[in-house]
Protein backbone atom coordinates (compact mmCIF):
# COMPACT_ATOMS: atom_id res chain seq x y z
CA UNK A 1 0.00 0.00 0.00
CA UNK A 2 1.24 3.07 -0.93
CA UNK A 3 0.13 6.14 1.36
CA UNK A 4 0.62 9.69 -0.41
CA UNK A 5 -0.05 13.33 1.87
CA UNK A 6 -2.04 15.76 -0.12
CA UNK A 7 -1.79 19.19 -1.53
CA UNK A 8 -4.32 21.78 0.73
CA UNK A 9 -3.88 25.14 -0.01
CA UNK A 10 -3.78 27.50 2.32
CA UNK A 11 -2.62 24.54 5.12
CA UNK A 12 -0.45 22.30 3.98
CA UNK A 13 2.57 23.80 3.08
CA UNK A 14 6.47 22.47 3.15
CA UNK A 15 6.22 23.01 7.24
CA UNK A 16 3.69 20.85 8.03
CA UNK A 17 4.63 18.31 4.99
CA UNK A 18 8.50 18.96 6.98
CA UNK A 19 6.76 18.10 10.54
CA UNK A 20 4.04 15.41 9.46
CA UNK A 21 6.44 13.15 7.17
CA UNK A 22 8.69 13.11 10.47
CA UNK A 23 6.13 11.27 12.19
CA UNK A 24 5.71 8.49 9.21
CA UNK A 25 4.40 6.25 7.41
CA UNK A 26 4.59 8.66 4.17
CA UNK A 27 5.28 7.65 0.97
CA UNK A 28 5.25 10.68 -0.99
CA UNK A 29 3.83 14.97 -1.02
CA UNK A 30 2.38 16.74 -3.33
CA UNK A 31 2.77 20.63 -2.72
CA UNK A 32 -0.26 22.98 -2.72
CA UNK A 33 -0.41 24.39 -6.54
CA UNK A 34 1.61 27.17 -8.29
CA UNK A 35 -0.79 29.04 -9.93
CA UNK A 36 0.86 29.55 -14.05
CA UNK A 37 -1.16 32.43 -15.91
CA UNK A 38 0.24 33.72 -18.55
CA UNK A 39 3.65 34.27 -17.42
CA UNK A 40 7.28 32.03 -16.97
CA UNK A 41 7.28 31.47 -13.25
CA UNK A 42 11.10 32.51 -11.61
CA UNK A 43 12.87 29.90 -9.86
CA UNK A 44 11.91 31.70 -7.12
CA UNK A 45 8.38 31.01 -7.28
CA UNK A 46 8.72 27.72 -7.09
CA UNK A 47 11.20 27.46 -4.56
CA UNK A 48 8.55 29.01 -2.30
CA UNK A 49 6.23 26.75 -2.53
CA UNK A 50 8.87 23.54 -2.84
CA UNK A 51 11.61 24.77 -0.72
CA UNK A 52 12.65 20.68 -0.94
CA UNK A 53 13.49 21.31 -4.61
CA UNK A 54 16.83 22.39 -3.01
CA UNK A 55 17.64 19.25 -1.04
CA UNK A 56 17.04 16.42 -3.83
CA UNK A 57 12.81 17.17 -3.96
CA UNK A 58 12.48 15.12 -0.75
CA UNK A 59 11.54 16.56 3.04
CA UNK A 60 13.89 16.91 6.00
CA UNK A 61 12.86 12.91 6.45
CA UNK A 62 13.85 11.96 3.11
CA UNK A 63 10.33 11.38 1.65
CA UNK A 64 9.80 12.42 -2.24
CA UNK A 65 8.14 15.46 -2.81
CA UNK A 66 6.03 16.28 -6.19
CA UNK A 67 5.38 19.59 -7.22
CA UNK A 68 1.94 20.68 -8.38
CA UNK A 69 0.75 23.40 -10.96
CA UNK A 70 -2.20 24.59 -11.84
CA UNK A 71 -3.47 26.32 -14.88
CA UNK A 72 -5.47 26.27 -18.04
CA UNK A 73 -3.18 27.36 -21.37
CA UNK A 74 -1.26 24.19 -22.29
CA UNK A 75 1.79 26.58 -24.10
CA UNK A 76 2.43 28.24 -20.89
CA UNK A 77 1.87 25.37 -18.92
CA UNK A 78 4.41 23.33 -20.82
CA UNK A 79 7.07 26.33 -20.47
CA UNK A 80 6.26 26.36 -16.73
CA UNK A 81 7.18 22.40 -16.36
CA UNK A 82 9.82 22.63 -18.43
CA UNK A 83 11.29 25.53 -16.19
CA UNK A 84 10.48 23.90 -12.97
CA UNK A 85 12.08 20.59 -14.30
CA UNK A 86 15.15 22.09 -14.85
CA UNK A 87 14.83 22.38 -10.20
CA UNK A 88 15.13 18.40 -10.53
CA UNK A 89 11.34 17.61 -8.36
CA UNK A 90 10.45 13.92 -8.29
CA UNK A 91 7.31 14.55 -10.41
CA UNK A 92 4.76 17.16 -12.07
CA UNK A 93 1.21 17.07 -10.71
CA UNK A 94 -1.35 18.97 -12.60
CA UNK A 95 -4.60 20.44 -10.79
CA UNK A 96 -7.60 19.88 -12.02
CA UNK A 97 -9.36 19.44 -9.01
CA UNK A 98 -9.41 22.41 -7.14
CA UNK A 99 -13.18 23.59 -6.05
CA UNK A 100 -11.81 27.16 -4.76
CA UNK A 101 -14.31 29.83 -6.71
CA UNK A 102 -11.60 32.04 -6.91
CA UNK A 103 -9.20 29.59 -8.81
CA UNK A 104 -12.13 28.13 -10.56
CA UNK A 105 -13.32 31.65 -12.16
CA UNK A 106 -10.06 32.14 -14.21
CA UNK A 107 -10.37 28.79 -15.48
CA UNK A 108 -8.30 26.62 -12.75
CA UNK A 109 -8.59 23.54 -10.98
CA UNK A 110 -11.75 21.58 -11.21
CA UNK A 111 -13.77 23.74 -13.60
CA UNK A 112 -11.61 22.35 -16.41
CA UNK A 113 -13.66 18.85 -15.74
CA UNK A 114 -16.22 20.38 -17.80
CA UNK A 115 -13.05 20.25 -21.14
CA UNK A 116 -11.84 16.92 -21.51
CA UNK A 117 -10.32 17.81 -24.50
CA UNK A 118 -8.28 20.92 -22.83
CA UNK A 119 -7.29 18.74 -20.16
CA UNK A 120 -5.77 16.00 -22.85
CA UNK A 121 -4.06 19.29 -24.49
CA UNK A 122 -2.57 20.57 -21.00
CA UNK A 123 -1.22 16.70 -20.17
CA UNK A 124 0.29 16.16 -23.07
CA UNK A 125 1.86 19.59 -23.53
CA UNK A 126 3.47 19.06 -20.46
CA UNK A 127 4.34 15.76 -20.90
CA UNK A 128 6.15 16.63 -23.80
CA UNK A 129 8.06 19.46 -22.48
CA UNK A 130 9.52 17.61 -19.41
CA UNK A 131 12.16 15.23 -19.70
CA UNK A 132 10.58 11.46 -19.45
CA UNK A 133 12.28 10.17 -16.22
CA UNK A 134 10.13 13.03 -14.39
CA UNK A 135 6.62 11.24 -14.12
CA UNK A 136 4.11 13.85 -14.67
CA UNK A 137 0.68 13.05 -12.96
CA UNK A 138 -2.65 14.05 -12.24
CA UNK A 139 -5.21 15.02 -9.35
CA UNK A 140 -9.08 15.48 -10.07
CA UNK A 141 -12.95 15.51 -8.57
CA UNK A 142 -15.44 13.67 -9.86
CA UNK A 143 -16.57 16.27 -11.98
CA UNK A 144 -17.75 20.36 -11.54
CA UNK A 145 -21.49 19.65 -11.34
CA UNK A 146 -21.68 16.04 -11.23
CA UNK A 147 -20.12 12.69 -12.40
CA UNK A 148 -21.09 12.74 -15.84
CA UNK A 149 -17.72 13.40 -17.31
CA UNK A 150 -15.32 11.57 -14.90
CA UNK A 151 -14.11 8.78 -16.82
CA UNK A 152 -13.97 10.99 -19.62
CA UNK A 153 -11.77 13.75 -17.68
CA UNK A 154 -9.53 10.64 -16.42
CA UNK A 155 -9.18 9.24 -19.92
CA UNK A 156 -8.08 12.23 -20.89
CA UNK A 157 -5.13 12.78 -18.40
CA UNK A 158 -4.15 9.31 -18.90
CA UNK A 159 -3.88 8.62 -22.15
CA UNK A 160 -2.25 12.27 -22.85
CA UNK A 161 0.81 10.83 -20.34
CA UNK A 162 -0.43 10.95 -16.47
CA UNK A 163 1.28 8.75 -15.14
CA UNK A 164 -1.24 8.58 -12.65
CA UNK A 165 -3.84 10.21 -11.91
CA UNK A 166 -5.53 11.13 -8.15
CA UNK A 167 -9.47 11.01 -7.67
CA UNK A 168 -10.88 13.46 -4.95
CA UNK A 169 -14.31 11.13 -4.90
CA UNK A 170 -16.30 14.10 -4.96
CA UNK A 171 -17.38 17.00 -6.75
CA UNK A 172 -16.87 20.62 -6.71
CA UNK A 173 -20.41 21.10 -5.86
CA UNK A 174 -19.99 18.81 -3.28
CA UNK A 175 -17.03 20.55 -1.64
CA UNK A 176 -15.87 19.13 1.23
CA UNK A 177 -19.03 17.73 2.45
CA UNK A 178 -19.48 14.46 3.27
CA UNK A 179 -19.95 11.97 2.10
CA UNK A 180 -16.85 10.79 -0.20
CA UNK A 181 -18.29 8.90 -2.66
CA UNK A 182 -15.39 6.13 -3.01
CA UNK A 183 -18.02 3.57 -5.00
CA UNK A 184 -17.43 5.46 -7.81
CA UNK A 185 -13.41 5.15 -8.36
CA UNK A 186 -13.64 1.39 -9.71
CA UNK A 187 -14.81 2.43 -12.59
CA UNK A 188 -11.98 5.11 -13.19
CA UNK A 189 -9.70 2.81 -12.00
CA UNK A 190 -10.96 0.00 -14.57
CA UNK A 191 -10.73 2.59 -17.66
CA UNK A 192 -7.19 3.42 -17.01
CA UNK A 193 -4.47 1.76 -17.45
CA UNK A 194 -2.15 3.71 -14.72
CA UNK A 195 -2.28 3.25 -11.53
CA UNK A 196 -5.28 5.08 -9.92
CA UNK A 197 -4.81 6.82 -6.04
CA UNK A 198 -8.50 6.84 -3.67
CA UNK A 199 -8.63 10.60 -1.76
CA UNK A 200 -11.43 11.99 0.62
CA UNK A 201 -12.92 11.96 3.35
CA UNK A 202 -10.41 9.45 5.42
CA UNK A 203 -10.33 10.50 8.88
CA UNK A 204 -9.52 6.88 10.20
CA UNK A 205 -7.35 3.72 9.76
CA UNK A 206 -10.93 2.04 9.89
CA UNK A 207 -11.73 4.63 6.76
CA UNK A 208 -8.73 4.11 5.19
CA UNK A 209 -9.10 0.44 4.92
CA UNK A 210 -12.39 0.98 4.08
CA UNK A 211 -11.83 3.19 1.32
CA UNK A 212 -8.98 0.60 -0.32
CA UNK A 213 -11.47 -2.10 0.15
CA UNK A 214 -14.42 0.14 -1.83
CA UNK A 215 -12.06 1.69 -4.66
CA UNK A 216 -10.22 -1.45 -4.94
CA UNK A 217 -6.96 0.99 -4.79
CA UNK A 218 -3.47 0.09 -3.36
CA UNK A 219 -2.46 4.08 -3.32
CA UNK A 220 -4.54 6.11 -0.84
CA UNK A 221 -3.65 10.04 -0.60
CA UNK A 222 -4.21 11.71 3.05
CA UNK A 223 -5.05 15.40 3.30
CA UNK A 224 -7.20 16.47 6.63
CA UNK A 225 -7.26 13.30 8.32
CA UNK A 226 -3.37 13.54 8.94
CA UNK A 227 -3.27 16.66 9.84
CA UNK A 228 -5.74 15.90 12.49
CA UNK A 229 -3.99 12.70 13.48
CA UNK A 230 0.07 12.69 12.57
CA UNK A 231 -0.09 9.22 12.97
CA UNK A 232 -3.09 8.30 10.54
CA UNK A 233 -0.61 6.37 7.97
CA UNK A 234 1.27 4.52 10.94
CA UNK A 235 -1.97 3.44 11.97
CA UNK A 236 -3.55 2.34 8.83
CA UNK A 237 -0.30 0.51 7.33
CA UNK A 238 0.70 -1.44 10.50
CA UNK A 239 -2.41 -1.54 12.94
CA UNK A 240 -0.25 0.90 15.40
CA UNK A 241 -2.06 2.62 18.07
CA UNK A 242 -2.44 6.62 17.99
CA UNK A 243 0.23 8.83 19.17
CA UNK A 244 -0.44 9.83 22.66
CA UNK A 245 -0.28 13.38 23.36
CA UNK A 246 2.92 14.01 24.37
CA UNK A 247 4.76 12.96 21.77
CA UNK A 248 3.17 15.27 19.71
CA UNK A 249 4.65 18.35 22.02
CA UNK A 250 8.29 18.05 20.19
CA UNK A 251 6.40 18.10 16.76
CA UNK A 252 4.36 21.56 18.31
CA UNK A 253 7.92 23.04 19.11
CA UNK A 254 9.48 21.69 15.71
CA UNK A 255 6.19 23.34 13.45
CA UNK A 256 6.66 26.49 15.57
CA UNK A 257 10.81 26.86 14.71
CA UNK A 258 10.10 26.59 11.14
CA UNK A 259 7.00 28.80 11.27
CA UNK A 260 9.55 31.78 13.40
CA UNK A 261 12.14 30.77 10.34
CA UNK A 262 10.23 31.87 7.74
CA UNK A 263 8.97 35.10 6.13
CA UNK A 264 5.90 35.30 7.97
CA UNK A 265 4.43 38.97 9.80
CA UNK A 266 4.98 38.39 13.05
CA UNK A 267 1.75 38.97 13.81
CA UNK A 268 0.32 36.03 11.39
CA UNK A 269 2.29 33.62 13.12
CA UNK A 270 0.06 32.46 16.06
CA UNK A 271 -2.71 31.96 13.38
CA UNK A 272 -0.54 29.02 12.04
CA UNK A 273 -0.22 27.20 15.19
CA UNK A 274 -3.98 27.81 15.91
CA UNK A 275 -5.06 26.71 12.43
CA UNK A 276 -3.41 23.13 13.09
CA UNK A 277 -4.65 22.79 17.12
CA UNK A 278 -8.07 23.17 15.11
CA UNK A 279 -7.96 20.35 12.83
CA UNK A 280 -5.99 18.45 16.10
CA UNK A 281 -9.03 19.04 18.44
CA UNK A 282 -11.22 16.73 16.37
CA UNK A 283 -8.95 13.59 17.51
CA UNK A 284 -6.86 15.11 20.80
CA UNK A 285 -9.28 16.11 23.42
CA UNK A 286 -5.70 17.71 24.79
CA UNK A 287 -5.64 19.91 21.86
CA UNK A 288 -9.10 21.99 22.88
CA UNK A 289 -7.06 22.79 26.37
CA UNK A 290 -3.84 23.90 24.27
CA UNK A 291 -5.66 26.29 22.03
CA UNK A 292 -7.73 27.49 24.54
CA UNK A 293 -4.21 29.14 25.99
CA UNK A 294 -3.60 30.46 22.66
CA UNK A 295 -7.00 31.28 21.25
CA UNK A 296 -6.28 35.08 22.53
CA UNK A 297 -2.22 35.12 21.68
CA UNK A 298 -0.89 37.31 18.61
CA UNK A 299 2.53 37.88 19.67
CA UNK A 300 4.88 34.83 18.59
CA UNK A 301 7.08 35.07 21.92
CA UNK A 302 3.73 34.69 24.29
CA UNK A 303 2.90 31.82 22.08
CA UNK A 304 6.42 30.62 22.57
CA UNK A 305 5.63 30.62 26.21
CA UNK A 306 2.64 28.14 25.80
CA UNK A 307 4.17 25.67 23.21
CA UNK A 308 7.39 25.32 25.93
CA UNK A 309 5.25 25.55 28.98
CA UNK A 310 2.98 22.88 27.15
CA UNK A 311 6.34 20.92 26.44
CA UNK A 312 7.11 20.73 29.77
CA UNK A 313 4.60 19.93 31.10
CA UNK A 314 3.90 16.65 28.80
Amino acid sequence: MKILLAPMEGLLDFVLRDVLTRVGGIDMCVTEFIRVSGSLLPNKTFLRIAPELLNGSKTVAGVPVSVQLLGSDPVCMAENAARLAELGPYEIDLNFGCPAKSVNRHRGGAVLLQEPELIYEIVGAVRRAVPLHIPVTAKMRLGYNDSSQTIECAHAMASAGAARVVVHARTKLDGYKPPAYWELIPAVREALSVPVVANGEIWTAEEFHRCAAVSGCDQIMLGRGIVSNPSLALMARNGQPQLPWADLQPLFICFWQLIQAQHIMPKHRAGRMKQWLTYLRRTYPEAEALFAQVRTLTEPDDVAAVLLGSSLEG
